[in-house]
């Protein structure tokens, strides 16, 4: 089963985000495949087992809604934060992260490049 975990901005202050910690392949390739709708409160994250720009990339396919894409590197840092539009093939970072948080798009603001993240059990 899929843990919980809150999400945290150490550089500004931002409504809470739970968010489902992925961190088997299945979970990562399911991600919002098929799903109808997401809250500005929910997400994903998808954990890789290291900092790295080709497995840290998305894909949008069976995605119904655009997304929010904010890449964390393993020292918690982001790195590179992009809209992702629905159906689209792929995405990557442009800097090696670890982890990918998809959001809601209207949490687009909450980061900028080089903030410091925390995620926590929910």
């Amino acid at each position: 089963m899929t843990r919980s975990i809150r999400i945290a901005n150490v550089n500004r202050t931002i409504e809470p985000i739970y968010a489902r910690y992925c961190d088997t392949f299945l979970a990562q390739l399911r991600g919002f495949t098929f799903h109808s709708h997401l809250s500005p409160t929910e997400g994903l994250v998808l954990v890789g087992k290291r900092d790295s720009r080709l497995d840290s990339s998305i894909h949008m396919l069976f995605v119904s809604f655009d997304l929010s894409i904010i890449w964390i590197d393993s020292k918690m840092n982001v790195v590179d934060k992009v809209l992702a539009k629905a159906w689209r093939p792929a995405y990557f970072s442009k800097a090696p992260a670890k982890f990918v948080l998809e959001v809601h798009p209207d949490r687009w603001n909450d980061f900028e490049i080089g903030d410091v993240l925390e995620l926590n059990d929910a």
